[in-house]
């Protein structure tokens, strides 16, 4: 009988962190009910990533936030299972 009979196989999916000082690695995409977003495939959290930027670099366009905060990248993808 195989170990696994019954129970759902896990498959890889994508979340998109930040570390912070004070917890470490935490999810920084969340939906709106906090829960951490979870990406079906890397190219799909890496145009997320891409997205923020993009938000950022408007948001220094428009006079809202400072250059060097709007070119710094901080989030990064780690794969995990569900």
């Amino acid at each position: 009988m195989d170990r696994n009979e019954g129970a759902e196989a896990n498959h890889p999916a994508f979340c998109i962190c930040i570390d912070t000082l004070y917890e470490g690695r935490v999810p920084s995409v969340r939906d709106g009910e906090g829960q951490p977003c979870i990406f079906t495939t890397l190219v799909e959290a890496q145009r997320e990533i891409a997205d923020l930027t993009i938000i950022r670099l408007q948001e220094f366009l428009a006079g809202e936030r400072e250059f060097d905060d709007a070119m710094c990248v901080d989030e990064y993808i780690v794969e995990v299972d569900i």
